[in-house]
């Protein structure tokens, strides 16, 4: 592997440092976005259950709060309730809205920089090739190829071939991944807006009904 990165020449560093980048991203996304800490199936019952007849209390809130991203949204209802038992169903509708757009924001959080890494790495790979072909035509005397330095020449299509290879072995899974998460995002952003509906018409028929 060394050898790869000795004979690729300089322009492979930052590729490098854009592979392990990913990487992290990659990895920290896959552990941010597990569905226990997003939207766990059953909070939305276990939520309906628990203010079926009374409003929870602070403490009960506050774990739900802390649950999960969806316990977020759904706790940020109860808290408007709490503090205005009078307000609209409307109300509770944008109080929601507002704490599942801040969640939204958190779901998307190093996607950009995932989407970056994959759109850039090949073009990190094409100023590799750039550069391996100055050090081709550098190697060349004036008379053609042949005149030029065989070392030189070989060092030259050996920068240009690995870092063309390498930047699109770090673009594809980059571009994959992103994909993969900002699919498993949108699913999670759709979930959460409907069982938030359900919760506030369910909060609003209970403001009725004391």
């Amino acid at each position: 592997m060394f050898s790869i990165i000795q004979a690729a020449g300089w322009p492979i560093w930052p590729l490098i440092a854009c592979s392990v980048l990913a990487l992290a991203l990659i990895f920290e996304r896959f552990l941010a976005l597990r569905t226990s800490r997003v939207a766990p199936p059953k909070l939305l019952n276990e939520a309906l259950t628990v203010s079926a007849n009374n409003l929870p209390t602070p403490d009960v809130v506050t774990q739900l709060e802390q649950n999960s991203a969806l316990g977020e949204i759904l706790a940020s209802g109860l808290r408007a309730l709490n503090a205005n038992p009078r307000c609209s169903e409307s109300e509770l509708k944008a109080t929601m809205e507002g704490a599942g757009r801040a969640v939204g924001h958190r779901l998307e959080k190093y996607l950009g920089a995932l989407a970056t890494i994959a759109s850039a790495a090949p073009l990190l790979g094409l100023l590799g090739t750039v550069i391996g072909m100055i050090e081709i035509f550098g190697a060349q005397t004036g008379g053609g190829v042949s005149s030029g330095n065989p070392a030189q020449l070989a060092q030259g299509i050996s920068i240009a071939l690995y870092n063309t290879a390498f930047g699109l072995i770090v673009a594809i899974p980059a571009l994959i991944f992103w994909r993969y998460f900002r699919g498993r995002v949108d699913s999670y952003l759709l979930g959460m807006e409907l069982a938030s509906e359900r919760f506030a018409r369910h909060l609003a028929r209970f403001r009725r009904g004391n």
